[in-house]
């Protein structure tokens, strides 16, 4: 099955790792009614991300490109990883670290790219970090879910530390309305702001790389 929201007639394209940040930027693209503007790809997985990159910015000359990725637990040795691709690609001003509010890069003969980490550019973190930060405020079973979760470490954890964020938030998904409905869909339902401050931040970036404030 093919995850990918993809029209040939657009010109913008955003790649991510998985079908989840597939569904979450679809879902904040349908709410802020830039999705017929943009095509969302999933590349399956981060490596193939990496690996394909330089092939993907030689045959998308006439186009810009966005990259979200998780910045996992280091966030210095992924903006490291993504900096080293784009300067082999014969990107020559790449800074030498992620702009807070998403880093944006033109190159003459190439196409404009942008780069954003999970969650925000500046914390170590992934895409259900972001997720957390649309939780409405004061949501009474958002701390509840976390003290649930710290409880299953203690007893018995059977997961990976780095997967915390993620019981977290599918935890707290499961107590909603609708119990267990996937992160892009919870936008939709609105069980998550998509007008919180971290998702303006994303949508207003990929307005200004895609030339797209007026849409």
């Amino acid at each position: 099955m093919n995850n990918s929201i993809i029209k040939e007639d657009r010109l913008n394209y955003v790649l991510v790792e998985g079908r989840d940040d597939v569904e979450v930027v679809r879902h904040l693209l349908i709410y802020y009614n830039l999705e017929p503007y943009i095509t969302v790809e999933n590349k399956q997985g981060i490596n193939n991300l990496l690996e394909g990159l330089e092939v993907e910015l030689m045959r998308r000359a006439e186009t810009r490109l966005a990259v979200i990725v998780d910045a996992d637990t280091d966030i210095s040795h992924c903006w490291l990883s993504l900096r080293q691709r784009l300067i082999e690609a014969g990107y020559t001003t790449v800074p030498p670290q992620p702009a807070p509010d998403g880093t944006i890069i033109g190159q003459t003969n190439r196409p404009t790219v942008g780069i954003w980490l999970m969650p925000d550019n500046t914390l170590s973190g992934m895409i259900e970090d972001f997720i957390s930060m649309l939780i409405p405020e004061n949501d009474m079973l958002w701390p509840i879910a976390q003290n649930v979760v710290q409880q299953v470490i203690v007893t018995d954890r059977r997961f990976p530390e780095t997967q915390t964020a993620k019981a977290n938030i599918h935890t707290w998904l499961a107590w909603q309305e609708e119990p267990g409905k996937p992160m892009g869909q919870a936008i939709t339902k609105r069980y998550l702001k998509a007008d919180a401050l971290h998702a303006q931040k994303l949508i207003a970036w990929l307005r200004r790389l895609f030339d797209l404030e007026s849409a």
